[in-house]
């Protein structure tokens, strides 16, 4: 019981220091630092990869493409961050919505067929059988949904995000 309220402090010193430290490279970032924002990249850019990547079903290219986007608006918009939030949770949000965004505007261009051949691809196993086939069994499937249904997914199940 204490290990886990001392667990739970350290956890909340921690984040504490990063939202501090995020806080103030946002400062000298929207002062011209571009130290700081370089910073502020280094820091936040695998999780928004991350969840980028997810958003557009594990297509690598579209995601770097995406995540680079992600943070070219980010530049944009830092003098109107107002620090109501931590600055994670900002660059997250407007990670997502240019993924959602590019996602939206695809709709509207043709698609191939390609389901059936991703499809055909699901269930192969490495060859010891290990838990990476499954992992990987599972970002297939999800990268074969619909884009819609596929960010809800991503959002609610892998983010943790809730309505």
């Amino acid at each position: 019981m204490l290990n886990a309220a001392v667990t739970d402090l350290m956890t909340d010193t921690t984040a504490l220091a990063a939202a501090e430290t995020d806080n103030g490279l946002v400062r000298a970032a929207v002062g011209g630092d571009m130290r700081a924002f370089e910073a502020i990249y280094r820091r936040h850019a695998s999780r928004i990869h991350g969840v980028i990547q997810r958003l557009v079903g594990g297509q690598g290219v579209r995601a770097d493409d995406l995540t680079q986007e992600a943070f070219v608006r980010a530049w944009q918009a830092l003098p109107k961050f107002r620090f109501e939030s931590a600055f994670s949770t900002w660059l997250h949000r407007l990670a997502v919505n240019t993924a959602l965004m590019e996602l939206r505007s695809r709709r509207s261009q043709p698609l191939f067929d390609e389901d059936e051949d991703r499809l055909d691809d699901l269930g192969m196993a490495d060859s010891a059988g290990h838990q990476t086939a499954l992992s990987l069994d599972l970002e297939r499937a999800v990268a074969t949904l619909p884009p819609r249904a596929r960010a809800v997914l991503v959002l609610y199940d892998v983010e943790g995000l809730e309505t």
